[in-house]
């Protein structure tokens, strides 16, 4: 059984931002030759988070409309009353409830099954953010 993990450090530029990290993952996924098992990213903050969706600019435009209006950044939220790193960001924290942290990718016969039209995203709700961190483990026969 072969394990391997890693990291790729982020850096994001607005308060909403989607970053597709679909050709870092797949390079990851070639380097190790794995064959059969399972890939798993994950996002280790409570304010930025992983998703499988379709790359294309205009849907991305409309992803960040939608979390902005979802949940409006000023409201009167107690999170924010007294924010533990002074950053004003319930509003992200709600946001995360309906997200994930991680997502799993089977992996069979050397390849990667993303669907089609499937990308990997990192999803910023609270930045921007000098340092973020996305976490890959492999696991699987080579």
């Amino acid at each position: 059984m072969f394990l391997f993990c890693t990291a790729i450090p982020l850096h994001t530029t607005a308060p909403i931002e989607i970053i597709d990290v679909t050709m870092h993952i797949k390079d990851i996924f070639h380097q190790n030759r794995v064959q059969n098992g399972q890939i798993t990213i994950y996002s280790a903050h409570s304010t930025a988070f992983v998703a499988i969706n379709e790359c294309e600019s205009m849907l991305q435009q409309d992803m960040v409309t939608f979390l902005t209006q979802l949940v409006p950044q000023h409201q009167d939220f107690k999170h924010n009353r007294q924010p533990i790193d002074g950053r004003l960001n319930a509003h992200s924290h709600l946001l995360g409830l309906f997200m994930n942290a991680s997502e799993t990718i089977p992996i069979a016969d050397g390849e990667l099954l993303l669907g089609r039209w499937q990308s990997i995203f990192f999803i910023e709700l609270d930045g921007p953010r000098e340092e973020r961190t996305l976490r890959i483990q492999i696991i699987g026969e080579r």
